[in-house]
């Protein structure tokens, strides 16, 4: 049995060698690409897209596709900061989920930057001081975040890449039981994404709404009689015992990001085209905007509405093609929209999250 294992373990240390030897190799190969380009961008969405769905799509296991793209992000995370270091603000304080999107999808290797809230995600970029920014748009629970939307419509960044994180609340305090709680603190979102597993378990407990669960972790430090929902991370962070994991009252919750830049991404072969626009005030102006789609076989996976700032009473059509925007099919149907339609901004075209 020893000399098996030892066999084993000899085993283990080649491949060791040879992965070692590979991600060199690579790595090298990543600065040679870097000097071609010539002063081009660092961070091509497309491309590390392509790269995460080949090696998702021919993964022999027995390791799960979510564990080879984290594996294959960090890898690309690591060989673009020989280049340079990409900054990426998010929606602070450190802790967050905004944080672990930064994390999942640009790899720790990147620099994250925590901001205080949407508004300055989106400054930071605009002035420079941060290449990308990673913000929430919508949750599965909840729906969508208004003010990223606002922001959006007016701003002159675009839509590059997105994110999908699955969401696990955890409860978390001093001690490691629910014994003497009461009041419990959370981001408004946490809060309703919980609710019923709060009314079950600690029904008299106060819920504090506080502006980020980072907040209510620093709160429960200082509190013996509260907890605050959060991410382990935070729990980590804040030195909080984990009294209950995944709280959340629906297992699917997610919560899908977008990395916003200057400029859109290029065809991948699976994108998606985010836009906005207004119609007409005539009867059946939604449904003529939305016939050019529908007219070229072109599918939507997301169509709401919002008030328009503008003026009350008159809404923004927010809508996501499953298309590229240089595709001829969606290039025809835009130029349909664009004609009949009140106001019409494209937001961006970006790969399709493969998670």
């Amino acid at each position: 049995m020893d000399e098996d294992l030892k066999a084993l373990r000899a085993r283990i240390d080649g491949i060791d060698d040879a992965i070692l030897k590979l991600v060199s190799e690579r790595a090298g190969i990543a600065q040679q690409v870097g000097r071609t380009k010539n002063g081009e961008k660092i961070y091509r969405p497309e491309r590390e897209a392509q790269i995460v769905r080949r090696l998702r799509d021919t993964n022999p296991g027995p390791l799960s596709g979510d564990v080879v793209e984290r594996l294959i992000r960090e890898i690309i995370s690591a060989c673009r900061a020989l280049e340079q270091i990409t900054r990426v603000a998010y929606l602070g304080p450190a802790g967050t989920f905004s944080q672990q999107a930064v994390h999942k999808h640009f790899g720790h290797e990147a620099e994250a930057i925590a901001e205080i809230d949407i508004d300055t995600c989106f400054h930071a970029v605009e002035t420079g001081r941060a290449d990308f920014a990673v913000v929430p748009v919508e949750n599965s629970t909840e729906g969508s975040v208004g003010r990223t939307l606002d922001l959006i419509v007016s701003s002159s960044l675009k839509i590059c890449s997105e994110v999908m994180l699955p969401i696990h609340q955890t409860l978390m305090r001093k001690q490691g039981n629910l014994d003497g709680i009461v009041r419990v603190y959370g981001h408004a979102q946490s809060l309703a994404q919980c609710q019923q597993w709060l009314s079950r378990h600690l029904p008299n407990a106060e819920r504090v709404s506080v502006v980020s669960n980072s907040e209510g972790a620093r709160l429960a430090v200082e509190e013996p009689d509260a907890a605050t929902l959060g991410s382990e991370a935070a729990a980590e962070l804040y030195g909080l015992v984990v009294v209950e994991a995944r709280v959340e009252d629906e297992v699917s919750n997610t919560t899908r990001f977008l990395v916003l830049g200057q400029a859109d991404a290029a065809p991948s072969g699976c994108d998606k085209t985010a836009l906005v626009m207004g119609a007409q005030n005539q009867p059946g102006s939604v449904v003529k905007l939305l016939q050019p789609f529908a007219d070229a076989g072109i599918s939507m996976s997301k169509f709401e509405s919002r008030p328009a700032r503008s003026s009350n009473w008159e809404y923004l059509f927010f809508v996501v093609c499953n298309a590229h925007r240089q595709d001829p099919k969606m290039v025809a149907a835009l130029a349909e929209v664009e004609a009949r339609a009140a106001f019409l901004k494209v937001l961006g075209s970006y790969p399709a999250a493969s998670a």
